[in-house]
């Protein structure tokens, strides 16, 4: 008999453990006994390994899975292709066999497939994928993929094997995501790319992103760091969990101006929970001035994750949705995350970095000098940056918008 108020939750083969929904929608998690017994991994920050019910009605379960789900216009979309309620627990059901980390979730009378399967992708079948910016559910049921990726951006996840392209069916594991132009956003992928370029120039981790154009339209090609080929040439599914999941915040409260977490609780979480603190917590703080130098005021709590690595360590992930969003028009300049207390990147002064030093208990003379820093090696960085990147796709005349603030800010925080 199908329950319609159930599911389960699968890494690989493994029962993780069960989900279920009460009258009013809330969802509620139990991990599976075997699960616990065998040294399962914790889900999450928020959802340690124990035998107790996560209540529907505490929401710290419901937060977790939601965050997995996509947001805004996309969600939307996907809930009229399939026609189905816009509700967390029937989104999950439909699309959550595929998500970010290694969990699948699937109906309770469903086994996860122990064979993956692909559809190959030709190359107007992919013309037609990027200029449909991914949406792949109206295929039929049997063949019909169960991908969700969080965020508000239209996404795809893809499986790459041998340079050709192929789109997982059901709930089998991809190894890359497509990003997409939007009609008044064309320039996201080039922009996320060189944005990305930028920050590895200077040693950030960062993903590994290409540009690519078919008939005449761009996208990025982004390879995924929670999938990991095996030497079988199948794909390892790794768990990761992002900034909002392993704090206990909705989707709808990643920027700090609408409840969400402050820079300085990301940092702490980061020295409470990473197997490298010293490294990590170096990382997170470039990454944060790199976000105020290079004009990414979108960097907000969604955009950092842990990586859950198999031989039990937990990690900062690679930095992802780089963009320099000041470059874009109609995009909000305003930083996601506050510099001690100003927003606005243009008005920050030492005094911020001072603030924001103190908040995450660190010497603020350090703070100023990894600032001093970052500018610097941005300034010596951003022409070579832009030509290898043009080399690479082309002239760009609109990566001049980037360049221009990215010199600005620089030289404002070294004269500082």
């Amino acid at each position: 008999m199908i329950d319609l108020n159930a599911l389960n939750v699968w890494s690989d083969q493994k029962l993780v453990g069960h989900m279920w929904r009460n009258s009013i929608g809330y969802i509620g998690f139990r991990y599976e006994s075997q699960w616990l017994s065998q040294g399962g991994f914790s889900i999450s920050h928020t959802l340690p390994l124990n035998s107790d019910d996560f209540t529907a009605e505490e929401g710290i379960a419901h937060r977790f899975f939601a965050n997995l789900l996509p947001e805004g216009g996309v969600r939307e979309h996907i809930v009229r292709d399939l026609k189905i309620s816009n509700t967390d627990f029937d989104l999950l059901r439909a699309i959550g066999g595929e998500c970010a980390g290694a969990l699948s979730i699937l109906p309770t009378e469903q086994q996860p497939s122990k064979q993956a399967s692909y559809h190959p992708i030709s190359d107007k079948e992919l013309a037609n994928l990027v200029a449909r910016r991914g949406q792949v559910y109206n295929w039929s049921t049997n063949e019909r993929p169960r991908l969700s990726l969080a965020g508000a951006q239209d996404k795809c996840p893809i499986l790459i094997r041998n340079g050709d392209y192929f789109l997982p069916q059901q709930e089998s594991p991809s190894s890359h995501i497509l990003k997409f132009e939007l009609a008044n956003y064309r320039h996201l992928p080039a922009y996320e790319t060189f944005t990305t370029q930028l920050a590895k120039a200077i040693g950030l981790p960062v993903i590994d992103i290409e540009l690519r154009i078919i008939d005449k339209i761009r996208y990025a090609l982004i390879a995924r760091y929670d999938r990991l080929w095996r030497d079988n040439e199948t794909v390892q599914r790794l768990h990761q969990e992002d900034f909002c999941q392993a704090l206990g915040y909705g989707h709808e409260r990643k920027y700090q101006e609408n409840g969400g977490p402050t820079f300085a609780q990301c940092y702490q979480l980061v020295r409470d929970v990473s197997s490298d603190p010293a490294n990590d917590l170096q990382h997170l703080l470039r990454w944060q001035i790199f976000n105020v130098l290079a004009g990414n005021s979108d960097g907000h709590a969604k955009n950092l994750s842990l990586l859950y690595l198999a031989n039990g360590e937990i990690r900062l992930t690679p930095f992802y949705d780089l963009v320099c969003t000041r470059a874009i028009e109609r995009i909000d300049y305003n930083l996601a995350f506050a510099l001690g207390d100003e927003r606005n990147p243009s008005m920050v002064t030492q005094r911020h970095w001072e603030l924001m030093a103190e908040q995450c208990d660190i010497q603020a003379k350090f703070l100023i000098n990894q600032v001093k820093d970052t500018a610097t090696k941005l300034l010596e960085n951003l022409a070579e940056t832009k030509a290898e990147f043009e080399s690479q796709f082309g002239d760009y005349p609109a990566l001049q918008r980037i360049e221009q603030i990215v010199t600005k800010q620089c030289r404002r925080a070294i004269s500082k």
